[in-house]
């Protein structure tokens, strides 16, 4: 009888509401409300994107705040469906990586001016009348500012998961489904979780470009901070830029203690690790929703159904076609033979469209003349890559080592990756101009300023999944200083080194379009390159230019990951992975 009251104490206990459940349950309740308003506002007619509502009062940012979170977590949740798609899939195939990773090398360097150019009117004529049209042309917008760098993080670590984790799933005879839940995600979680931080803060960079569009004659401005900044930029109007600046850092914070700070920590728990590893840092939500009773048992449902989905092919792996070694040659050559005709019926129909496009309104000079804008660009970019490596992967290894700084740096990081160079305009264009300065050097700086992160978030995820008992090892053995650099943790942060250098590399070509070409007021400053060219292109609604510069753009940005990234990327896979 004392065990069945004991049971029965701690039964009504955990269905007794206790002051936790409170403060989640305002959180939640807040939460699905903003979600609520956001979304009505996103569904009214078209004529409210017009210029003339967009307001600088202080008190619209609230508002603005909003939509501009509403879109950038749609883009997020966009991201990571292509995440887990994608890049599983360029993973997984040999055949299908040789042509889905080129192709994100081609979409990573195509600039949001470039997508906005083609896809704003496709998204008006599926929502026509409706802001909801112009709504998704701008998610779809900043989307392309996140995805890139998640993909290419997931695809390296599905690459580099440790062989004998991999044997031992499949000594377990799990299927390549509970693989990929059981084992990949997690072993990939620490690196996509910094790189989701990241392209949060990157898409802040072009959040301006997303709201703010304007192509040929067509301009839609959604109120939201980026349409704010717009406004204030053009009105010269820098009490309303720091406004903008206040609102971001509100809207940065808030998120980072509501979301990404739970998830670094609860992230940690999937590091690789042979020995105890450090503790995880405390979270001050993750407490909450810990000691909230009500919450606990909401969640129970979820949690059970998600080790439902991860279990459910338990079976459906052993019930396979048995073929004999001659039927899967044949048929390996049959799939390989239908999936390249596919792509050259695709590359075919593809340059016959470019062809039309383009002849009789293109001359070949200005072909050259657009490859030697890109060179120009290109220059540019690898000068700035390399100095960013230089500076912050040192940085980044210390913060990375030491998880609680780590923590309390997080937000700092966020809030410097996500700060907008078109923020830096007045004091770009004010310097330039006061000491006489070339804006085809002066301006290069505004290119790095919204990629150098990249570098720095994928050293420290790359450092805080770095084994403690290889470190141990280190220290015991006394290897230091430049051994230590060059022997130990260089060859352990390489493969997350190579994602950030590679994703920064084609995000410095993206932000060459905002960088090249800087507009404060009636004053211009242009820096000859091929971001300057796509720029002038765009506002002018000349769609021959633009589809000529985002083709040289993706040319370049192709050959340089085929001839640099990818055979270091390739060296990392069979050199410097943990097994």
């Amino acid at each position: 009888m004392t065990e069945i009251s004991t049971i029965s104490v701690a039964r009504r206990e955990r269905l007794t509401p206790s002051p936790w459940d409170g403060i989640a349950l305002c959180l939640v309740a807040g939460t699905l409300a903003l979600i609520i308003y956001g979304a009505q506002q996103m569904g009214a007619p078209l004529a409210s994107a017009a210029k003339a509502h967009i307001s600088l009062s202080p008190s619209a940012l609230p508002g603005y705040a909003l939509r501009t979170t509403l879109r950038m977590f749609a883009a997020l949740a966009a991201s990571l469906l292509f995440t887990f798609t994608y890049a599983t899939a360029a993973a997984k195939s040999q055949r299908a990586g040789a042509v889905l990773i080129p192709i994100l090398d081609v979409l990573q360097s195509v600039p949001v001016l470039g997508f906005l150019s083609f896809t704003v009117t496709g998204f008006m004529a599926i929502f026509p009348g409706s802001v909801a049209g112009a709504e998704c042309a701008a998610i779809f917008a900043i989307f392309t500012a996140q995805a890139w760098n998640m993909a290419f993080s997931f695809y390296q670590s599905l690459r580099t998961v440790p062989e004998d984790l991999d044997e031992a799933s499949r000594a377990f005879r799990l299927s390549a489904w509970q693989r990929f839940w059981r084992l990949e995600v997690p072993f990939a979680m620490p690196a996509l979780v910094w790189n989701m931080m990241m392209s949060m803060s990157g898409s802040w960079f072009f959040i301006v470009a997303s709201e703010a569009i304007s192509v040929g004659n067509t301009t839609i401005t959604l109120p939201g901070i980026g349409s704010y900044v717009a406004l204030a930029i053009e009105r010269r109007d820098l009490m309303a830029v720091l406004y903008a600046v206040m609102a971001m850092l509100v809207v940065i914070v808030a998120y980072d203690q509501l979301l990404f700070r739970p998830l670094v920590a609860w992230a940690q728990k999937f590091r690789f690790e042979q020995t105890m590893g450090q503790p995880t840092p405390g979270v001050w939500l993750l407490r909450v929703l810990n000691r909230a009773r009500l919450v606990q048992l909401a969640l129970m449902p979820v949690q059970k159904g998600f080790v439902v989905v991860a279990h459910a092919p338990l079976t459906l792996g052993r019930w396979r076609w048995r073929r004999s070694p001659a039927q899967k040659r044949w048929l390996s050559f049959l799939w390989g033979v239908l999936w390249w005709a596919v792509w050259v019926v695709l590359g075919v129909y593809g340059l016959h469209a470019l062809y039309i496009e383009l002849a009789g309104r293109i001359e070949i000079s200005e072909v050259l003349e657009a490859f030697r804008l890109g060179l120009l660009t290109l220059t540019r970019v690898v000068v700035l890559v390399a100095l960013a490596s230089l500076v912050w992967v040192p940085i980044g290894v210390w913060i990375g080592l030491r998880p609680a700084i780590a923590m309390r740096l997080q937000l700092v990081a966020q809030i410097l990756a996500a700060f907008p160079a078109n923020l830096l305009f007045p004091v770009a264009v004010v310097g330039i101009l006061h000491f006489h300065l070339s804006p085809n050097i002066w301006l290069s700086p505004l290119m790095i300023l919204g990629t150098q992160w990249y570098i720095l978030f994928n050293v420290i995820a790359g450092a805080s999944a770095f084994p403690s008992d290889l470190r141990d090892a280190a220290a015991n053995f006394r290897v230091g200083g430049r051994h230590w650099w060059f022997k130990v943790m260089l060859p352990g942060i390489f493969p997350y080194f190579i994602t950030g250098g590679l994703t920064a590399s084609g995000g410095s070509w993206n932000a060459s379009i905002v960088a090249e070409l800087v507009i404060w007021g009636n004053t211009r400053l242009e820096a000859q390159g091929l971001g300057s060219y796509i720029a002038k292109a765009t506002v002018a609604g000349d769609y021959p230019r633009i589809i000529l510069g985002v083709m040289v753009m993706a040319v370049f940005v192709t050959l340089f990951n085929r001839l640099f990234w990818r055979p270091l990327h390739s060296y990392a896979e069979r050199r410097l992975r943990m097994i």
